[in-house]
Protein backbone atom coordinates (compact mmCIF):
# COMPACT_ATOMS: atom_id res chain seq x y z
CA UNK A 1 0.00 0.00 0.00
CA UNK A 2 1.29 3.50 -0.68
CA UNK A 3 0.27 4.70 2.79
CA UNK A 4 -1.47 3.30 5.82
CA UNK A 5 -1.02 5.28 9.07
CA UNK A 6 -3.69 3.91 11.44
CA UNK A 7 -6.90 5.02 9.63
CA UNK A 8 -9.04 3.84 12.54
CA UNK A 9 -7.92 6.78 14.64
CA UNK A 10 -9.28 9.23 12.06
CA UNK A 11 -12.72 7.64 12.09
CA UNK A 12 -12.97 7.56 15.87
CA UNK A 13 -11.82 11.16 16.12
CA UNK A 14 -14.36 12.29 13.52
CA UNK A 15 -17.24 10.52 15.29
CA UNK A 16 -16.20 11.88 18.69
CA UNK A 17 -15.46 15.38 17.44
CA UNK A 18 -11.92 15.20 18.78
CA UNK A 19 -8.64 16.32 17.19
CA UNK A 20 -6.19 13.70 15.94
CA UNK A 21 -2.40 13.88 15.99
CA UNK A 22 -1.03 14.56 12.51
CA UNK A 23 1.63 11.88 12.71
CA UNK A 24 2.44 8.32 13.71
CA UNK A 25 5.43 6.14 14.50
CA UNK A 26 6.12 4.65 11.06
CA UNK A 27 5.14 6.98 8.22
CA UNK A 28 4.19 3.84 6.28
CA UNK A 29 3.18 0.25 7.03
CA UNK A 30 5.56 -2.19 8.73
CA UNK A 31 4.67 -5.77 9.70
CA UNK A 32 6.26 -5.89 13.16
CA UNK A 33 5.19 -3.76 16.11
CA UNK A 34 8.71 -2.77 17.18
CA UNK A 35 9.44 -1.27 13.76
CA UNK A 36 8.76 2.30 14.88
CA UNK A 37 10.54 5.60 15.22
CA UNK A 38 10.08 5.32 18.99
CA UNK A 39 12.09 2.09 19.02
CA UNK A 40 14.73 3.72 16.82
CA UNK A 41 15.01 6.47 19.45
CA UNK A 42 15.51 3.84 22.17
CA UNK A 43 12.23 4.44 24.00
CA UNK A 44 11.05 1.38 25.97
CA UNK A 45 7.96 -0.55 24.85
CA UNK A 46 4.66 0.27 26.55
CA UNK A 47 2.03 -2.09 27.91
CA UNK A 48 -0.02 -3.80 25.20
CA UNK A 49 -3.62 -5.07 25.25
CA UNK A 50 -4.96 -7.52 22.66
CA UNK A 51 -8.50 -8.77 22.18
CA UNK A 52 -10.25 -10.97 19.62
CA UNK A 53 -13.80 -11.06 18.19
CA UNK A 54 -14.79 -13.76 20.71
CA UNK A 55 -14.12 -11.49 23.69
CA UNK A 56 -10.76 -12.90 24.77
CA UNK A 57 -8.39 -10.30 26.20
CA UNK A 58 -4.67 -10.47 26.97
CA UNK A 59 -2.63 -7.76 28.69
CA UNK A 60 1.16 -7.69 28.43
CA UNK A 61 2.25 -5.16 31.08
CA UNK A 62 5.91 -5.08 30.10
CA UNK A 63 8.57 -6.75 27.97
CA UNK A 64 12.35 -6.60 28.00
CA UNK A 65 12.56 -4.98 24.54
CA UNK A 66 10.33 -3.93 21.71
CA UNK A 67 11.28 -7.09 19.83
CA UNK A 68 10.16 -9.21 22.78
CA UNK A 69 6.88 -7.30 22.95
CA UNK A 70 6.38 -8.11 19.27
CA UNK A 71 7.19 -11.80 19.76
CA UNK A 72 4.82 -12.17 22.69
CA UNK A 73 2.02 -10.19 21.02
CA UNK A 74 2.45 -12.08 17.75
CA UNK A 75 2.12 -15.42 19.55
CA UNK A 76 -1.06 -14.23 21.24
CA UNK A 77 -2.44 -12.96 17.92
CA UNK A 78 -1.66 -16.29 16.25
CA UNK A 79 -3.51 -18.17 18.98
CA UNK A 80 -6.47 -15.82 18.48
CA UNK A 81 -6.68 -17.00 14.87
CA UNK A 82 -4.39 -14.27 13.48
CA UNK A 83 -7.17 -11.72 13.99
CA UNK A 84 -6.80 -9.39 16.96
CA UNK A 85 -7.13 -5.75 17.87
CA UNK A 86 -4.29 -4.19 19.81
CA UNK A 87 -3.84 -1.03 21.83
CA UNK A 88 -0.80 0.33 23.60
CA UNK A 89 -0.20 2.90 26.27
CA UNK A 90 0.05 6.48 24.98
CA UNK A 91 3.26 8.30 24.29
CA UNK A 92 3.72 11.77 25.73
CA UNK A 93 3.33 14.83 23.55
CA UNK A 94 7.05 15.53 23.95
CA UNK A 95 7.93 12.01 22.75
CA UNK A 96 5.65 12.35 19.72
CA UNK A 97 7.11 15.73 18.77
CA UNK A 98 10.70 14.60 19.21
CA UNK A 99 10.55 11.08 17.81
CA UNK A 100 7.33 10.61 15.82
CA UNK A 101 6.96 10.71 12.02
CA UNK A 102 5.04 13.96 11.70
CA UNK A 103 2.41 15.07 9.15
CA UNK A 104 1.58 11.54 7.94
CA UNK A 105 -2.18 12.12 8.17
CA UNK A 106 -1.83 15.19 5.97
CA UNK A 107 0.37 13.27 3.57
CA UNK A 108 -2.10 10.40 3.30
CA UNK A 109 -4.89 12.85 2.49
CA UNK A 110 -2.67 14.63 -0.02
CA UNK A 111 -1.79 11.37 -1.78
CA UNK A 112 -5.46 10.44 -2.08
CA UNK A 113 -6.35 13.84 -3.46
CA UNK A 114 -3.49 13.68 -5.97
CA UNK A 115 -4.79 10.39 -7.39
CA UNK A 116 -8.42 11.53 -7.45
CA UNK A 117 -7.59 14.85 -9.09
CA UNK A 118 -5.54 13.10 -11.79
CA UNK A 119 -8.46 10.78 -12.52
CA UNK A 120 -10.81 13.76 -12.73
CA UNK A 121 -8.51 15.42 -15.27
CA UNK A 122 -8.06 12.11 -17.13
CA UNK A 123 -4.33 12.30 -16.43
CA UNK A 124 -2.10 9.39 -15.43
CA UNK A 125 -2.69 9.00 -11.66
CA UNK A 126 0.50 7.01 -11.07
CA UNK A 127 2.64 9.61 -12.80
CA UNK A 128 0.87 12.36 -10.86
CA UNK A 129 1.60 10.62 -7.54
CA UNK A 130 5.25 10.00 -8.40
CA UNK A 131 5.72 13.64 -9.38
CA UNK A 132 3.96 14.96 -6.26
CA UNK A 133 5.80 12.71 -3.78
CA UNK A 134 9.33 12.62 -5.24
CA UNK A 135 8.95 8.95 -6.14
CA UNK A 136 10.35 6.58 -8.73
CA UNK A 137 8.56 4.22 -11.12
CA UNK A 138 10.45 0.95 -10.84
CA UNK A 139 8.54 -1.26 -13.27
CA UNK A 140 5.49 -1.58 -15.47
CA UNK A 141 4.29 -5.11 -15.99
CA UNK A 142 1.81 -7.94 -15.74
CA UNK A 143 1.53 -10.22 -12.71
CA UNK A 144 2.64 -13.72 -13.71
CA UNK A 145 2.53 -15.52 -10.39
CA UNK A 146 1.94 -14.85 -6.69
CA UNK A 147 3.09 -17.20 -3.95
CA UNK A 148 1.65 -16.64 -0.48
CA UNK A 149 1.94 -18.52 2.79
CA UNK A 150 0.85 -17.64 6.30
CA UNK A 151 3.56 -18.41 8.84
CA UNK A 152 4.07 -17.19 12.42
CA UNK A 153 1.25 -14.68 12.06
CA UNK A 154 2.61 -13.09 8.87
CA UNK A 155 1.60 -13.22 5.22
CA UNK A 156 4.86 -13.98 3.43
CA UNK A 157 5.50 -14.58 -0.24
CA UNK A 158 6.73 -13.40 -3.61
CA UNK A 159 5.23 -12.02 -6.79
CA UNK A 160 6.72 -12.28 -10.28
CA UNK A 161 6.03 -9.80 -13.08
CA UNK A 162 6.73 -9.68 -16.81
CA UNK A 163 7.55 -6.30 -18.30
CA UNK A 164 5.18 -4.29 -20.47
CA UNK A 165 5.61 -1.10 -22.51
CA UNK A 166 9.11 0.28 -21.94
CA UNK A 167 9.96 -2.61 -19.61
CA UNK A 168 9.03 -5.34 -22.10
CA UNK A 169 11.53 -8.20 -22.00
CA UNK A 170 12.50 -7.56 -18.38
CA UNK A 171 11.35 -9.45 -15.30
CA UNK A 172 10.58 -8.18 -11.82
CA UNK A 173 10.15 -9.87 -8.47
CA UNK A 174 8.73 -8.61 -5.17
CA UNK A 175 9.18 -10.23 -1.76
CA UNK A 176 6.82 -9.36 1.06
CA UNK A 177 6.16 -9.92 4.74
CA UNK A 178 2.69 -8.40 4.96
CA UNK A 179 4.28 -5.38 3.21
CA UNK A 180 6.72 -5.25 0.30
CA UNK A 181 10.30 -5.56 1.54
CA UNK A 182 12.61 -6.12 -1.46
CA UNK A 183 12.34 -5.73 -5.24
CA UNK A 184 14.56 -7.30 -7.92
CA UNK A 185 14.77 -6.40 -11.61
CA UNK A 186 16.31 -9.13 -13.77
CA UNK A 187 17.79 -10.63 -10.60
CA UNK A 188 19.42 -7.45 -9.30
CA UNK A 189 18.16 -5.70 -6.16
CA UNK A 190 16.64 -2.33 -7.09
CA UNK A 191 14.69 -1.37 -3.97
CA UNK A 192 14.57 -2.38 -0.32
CA UNK A 193 12.86 -1.45 2.90
CA UNK A 194 12.62 1.15 4.40
CA UNK A 195 11.92 2.84 1.04
CA UNK A 196 8.19 2.48 0.46
CA UNK A 197 7.60 0.00 -2.37
CA UNK A 198 4.03 0.15 -3.69
CA UNK A 199 2.03 -1.60 -6.41
CA UNK A 200 -0.69 0.32 -8.23
CA UNK A 201 -3.17 -0.47 -10.96
CA UNK A 202 -1.68 0.96 -14.15
CA UNK A 203 -4.91 2.62 -15.29
CA UNK A 204 -6.78 3.69 -12.15
CA UNK A 205 -3.87 4.27 -9.79
CA UNK A 206 -5.63 2.13 -7.19
CA UNK A 207 -3.25 0.83 -4.54
CA UNK A 208 -2.87 -2.94 -4.46
CA UNK A 209 -1.70 -4.51 -1.21
CA UNK A 210 0.11 -7.84 -1.05
CA UNK A 211 -3.18 -9.63 -0.39
CA UNK A 212 -4.78 -8.10 -3.49
CA UNK A 213 -2.26 -9.09 -6.18
CA UNK A 214 -3.71 -11.50 -8.75
CA UNK A 215 -2.53 -13.18 -11.93
CA UNK A 216 -2.96 -11.02 -15.01
CA UNK A 217 -3.15 -7.64 -13.32
CA UNK A 218 -1.44 -4.79 -15.16
CA UNK A 219 0.41 -2.83 -12.51
CA UNK A 220 3.16 -0.32 -11.93
CA UNK A 221 5.60 -0.69 -9.08
CA UNK A 222 6.77 2.57 -7.55
CA UNK A 223 9.01 3.55 -4.66
CA UNK A 224 8.47 6.52 -2.37
CA UNK A 225 11.21 7.89 -0.11
CA UNK A 226 11.47 6.53 3.42
CA UNK A 227 11.14 8.81 6.46
CA UNK A 228 14.60 10.17 7.28
CA UNK A 229 14.55 8.69 10.79
CA UNK A 230 14.71 5.20 9.29
CA UNK A 231 17.78 5.92 7.14
CA UNK A 232 20.09 6.37 10.13
CA UNK A 233 22.20 3.41 11.34
CA UNK A 234 19.77 2.91 14.24
CA UNK A 235 16.80 3.14 11.88
CA UNK A 236 18.21 0.64 9.40
CA UNK A 237 18.96 -1.77 12.24
CA UNK A 238 15.22 -1.75 13.05
CA UNK A 239 13.67 -1.70 9.57
CA UNK A 240 16.37 -2.32 6.96
CA UNK A 241 16.52 -5.52 4.91
CA UNK A 242 18.61 -7.36 7.52
CA UNK A 243 15.80 -6.84 10.04
CA UNK A 244 13.63 -8.88 7.64
CA UNK A 245 16.18 -11.67 7.36
CA UNK A 246 17.91 -10.68 4.10
CA UNK A 247 21.69 -10.96 3.87
CA UNK A 248 22.34 -7.56 2.31
CA UNK A 249 22.21 -3.93 3.34
CA UNK A 250 19.83 -1.14 2.39
CA UNK A 251 20.51 0.56 -0.90
CA UNK A 252 18.86 3.58 -2.41
CA UNK A 253 16.53 2.97 -5.33
CA UNK A 254 18.28 2.01 -8.58
CA UNK A 255 16.67 2.46 -12.00
CA UNK A 256 17.75 1.04 -15.33
CA UNK A 257 18.91 3.78 -17.74
CA UNK A 258 16.08 2.90 -20.16
CA UNK A 259 13.58 3.51 -17.40
CA UNK A 260 14.82 6.92 -16.30
CA UNK A 261 11.98 8.51 -18.25
CA UNK A 262 9.77 7.30 -15.38
CA UNK A 263 11.78 8.93 -12.60
CA UNK A 264 11.50 12.16 -10.72
CA UNK A 265 14.40 13.62 -8.77
CA UNK A 266 14.20 12.64 -5.12
CA UNK A 267 14.78 15.18 -2.38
Amino acid sequence: MPWRPAPGSWGRAAVAGLPVVDGDATGRAFPESQMTSFAVAGLPPLASVLCDPRGSEVIIPRAATGKWMERLSRQVCTEMGSVASACRGPRSGREVKDHGILHTTSRAIRIGRTVLEARRRHDDPVAALVAAEAGVVLFTGKVLDVERRTTQGFLRGRARLAGLDGDRGATFELAFQNEYAVAWRDGAVVATTPDIVCTMDSQSGEALGTEALRYGQRIRVIALPAPAKFLTPAGLAQVGPRAFGYDFDYQAVMVEPAATRNTVARE
